[in-house]
């Protein structure tokens, strides 16, 4: 059988394109701070945006940060943490965040009870949770009900389930709102949207 994927057709038109790093512009790794996006495909990514007048954006559950790390020299317009954060092509800033108190809260009640699951990891991106549990693949229910349980008692969270982790970010965040709003604005507005990502 062969698993060797046709090269797709070339795409003519007036377009705007988001990529996800984890998965599609860069190998899924071990530990989320073992990615790294080859070089190559940087330059692709910097010519496309050069040939479509900058409608090219990053969408990840990664922080802004990361992102901007991982694509340096580039800067993209971006929406890290599934939206929750995204920067547009003049660099503007647009930030949904949690209360402080809620936020520290959650903080000290998932790392309490992610002491009882060996191999699971928690991260904190100032407006949302990841519960890694990639090192731990058996651990995936009892990381599931542990973000379900949050996320029944706060009405202003909802779980993203991703690969081998588990999200709490604030509800009506997510990546489909992130490139509406993109849309929106230059240059992305009034070109067909195309979404490269892992399913």
């Amino acid at each position: 059988m062969d698993n060797q994927i046709s090269v797709p057709p070339a795409l003519t038109g007036n377009y705007a394109f988001f990529f996800d790093l984890d998965g599609t512009l860069a190998d899924i790794q071990p530990h989320p701070d073992q990615v790294v996006i080859p070089d190559s495909t940087l330059q692709a990514l910097n010519a496309l945006a050069q040939q479509q007048g900058g409608a090219v954006a990053l969408i990840s559950g990664r922080s802004m940060a990361e992102l901007d790390a991982l694509t340096h020299p580039w800067r993209l317009p971006l929406a890290g943490v599934h939206g929750a954060e995204r920067r547009d092509i003049n660099g503007k800033t647009y930030i949904v965040s949690l209360p402080t108190a809620l936020r520290d809260e959650i903080a000290a009640e998932l790392t309490s009870a992610l002491e009882a699951l060996p191999g699971c990891e928690l991260e904190s991106k100032e407006m949302a949770f990841a519960l890694h549990y990639r090192q731990a693949p058996q651990q995936q229910s009892a990381v599931l009900e542990l973000a379900q349980r949050i996320v029944q008692r706060y009405p202003l969270l909802a779980l993203q389930l991703g690969k081998c982790v588990v999200e709490i970010k604030p509800r009506g965040v997510n990546k489909g709102e992130a490139i509406t709003a993109f849309m929106q604005e230059a240059p992305f507005a009034g070109r067909e949207p195309v979404l490269s990502a892992m399913i």
